[in-house]
């Protein structure tokens, strides 16, 4: 037992450091249009993981779930959901990474587990704990501060929190296996990546095949790179218990903070420093309120 433990926090934390440093690898492909990065990461995420899908032996559970899709199309809306929001959450991220405002996403995925709980209330009718509530006007603090020290709306870090949460409970209603998942919401919007990329080429204007060996293959990569940190989560999250998952997805922002003020040397003000301050002891007082709850039912069973 103690050894899968171990064998999940290792391969739980390989998934979050592979995303805590991801901006480095789109910082490689400044010079290519978030759009283009976007059409190509969806792209060759669909054939990576159908090759690894043939590799495995896992056909037919997509085959499988390709069927219920056809005989559910509430299942199939469900996934053409979560496809279209996982594609909005990737080009935010891209975009915001190639304009030199990863801070903003690192705040983003700080604010994605309080949001995920909002959803849980405005949707599932989950009842917030007074701990909850007060983390919720902290991390409201937070975002009205960064809103005022900028002059203008976070949209980068709320879009990113929002998509990713509205994505989580999507996932949470039709539950599969992870590589499957990403096989089916990549092959949805596939086609309009692919018409993208044939368009743009007429125009002149994709970087794709276009002489640049190094930009293409950071361009493919791009779909590796995409499904490896998701499967090792998914066999690693089975392993753990969901207050050890608390802990270890706040690895991610936080690499992603370190690199946009120590790496890329993106201006860290006071105010948003005054703005990360609310929005971690937010977290803080979340991360108790969870810990308490499974105390509790410890206690009880």
């Amino acid at each position: 037992m103690q050894n899968e433990v171990k064998t999940g926090i290792l391969l739980t934390a390989a998934s979050y450091v592979i995303w805590g440093l991801i901006p480095i690898y789109w910082k490689m492909v400044t010079h290519v249009s978030a759009y283009e990065i976007l059409a190509n990461r969806v792209i060759w995420s669909f054939v990576f993981t159908i090759i690894l899908l043939i590799v495995l032996k896992k056909l037919a559970p997509l085959q499988s779930v390709l069927k219920e899709m056809r005989m559910y199309p509430k299942k199939a809306l469900a996934l053409a959901a979560a496809s279209c929001l996982i594609s909005i959450n990737w080009f935010v991220y891209i975009w915001a990474v190639n304009h030199d405002q990863i801070i903003e996403t690192s705040m983003g995925y700080y604010i994605n587990p309080l949001m995920s709980v909002l959803l849980g209330v405005v949707v599932l009718k989950e009842v917030l704990s007074k701990i909850q509530i007060l983390s919720f006007l902290l991390a409201a603090c937070g975002v009205l501060v960064m809103t005022f020290s900028y002059g203008s709306f976070p949209w980068v870090s709320l879009s990113l929190a929002v998509s990713f949460a509205l994505y989580g409970l999507v996932k949470k209603m039709i539950k599969m296996d992870a590589a499957v998942g990403l096989t089916i919401e990549t092959a949805v919007v596939t086609p309009l990546a692919l018409l993208y990329l044939v368009y743009g080429s007429m125009q002149g204007s994709i970087h794709l095949f276009s002489g640049d060996i190094k930009t293409d293959l950071l361009l493919m990569g791009g779909g590796i790179l995409t499904a490896i940190p998701l499967l090792l989560f998914a066999k690693g999250a089975q392993k753990l218990s969901l207050y050890m998952l608390g802990f270890l997805q706040y690895i991610a922002p936080t690499m992603t903070l370190l690199l946009g003020v120590f790496v890329y040397k993106e201006m860290f003000t006071q105010s948003q420093m005054l703005s990360f301050f609310f929005i971690w002891s937010a977290l803080a007082m979340f991360t108790y309120a969870q810990l308490k709850g499974v105390q509790k039912k410890k206690a009880a069973a």
